[in-house]
């Protein structure tokens, strides 16, 4: 097997995600490997930002736990591990990168929602 062939076998394997872009609220199902058993979880939350390109683009989700902590995930779009990405709103921001969010609780951690006819 030559590259040509490896690189189009690898490709036919990465699945085919919706678009999204930063300040959009998504639902990553992701598989956890628990002993000998596997099971889907689900982490809601903001993509702040995206990185890289090709098989090695990458996604920061953040979310708001249940005690008011910040948890942030980084996800390779080629993760075998994610069954599917699902688009709960899109918003509507000026920046690629939202660190900002950061430092922001409650009210000001909002992000206006896009109009999507």
């Amino acid at each position: 097997m030559d590259a040509i062939e490896f690189v189009e076998k690898e490709m036919s394997q990465v699945k085919e995600f919706p678009k999204f872009g930063p300040g959009d609220t998504i639902t990553v199902h992701y598989k956890i490997k628990e002993g000998n058993k596997e099971r889907i979880q689900n982490f809601r939350g903001v993509v702040i930002q995206i990185k890289g390109k090709g098989n090695t683009k990458t996604f920061t989700v953040r979310k708001i736990a249940s005690n008011g902590v910040g948890v942030e995930r980084i996800f390779p779009i080629a993760s075998p591990n994610i069954e599917e990405i699902e688009i709960n709103k899109y918003g509507k921001v000026r920046r690629a990168r939202l660190y900002y969010l950061r430092g922001l609780k409650g009210k000001k951690a909002r992000i206006k929602q896009k109009r999507v006819n």
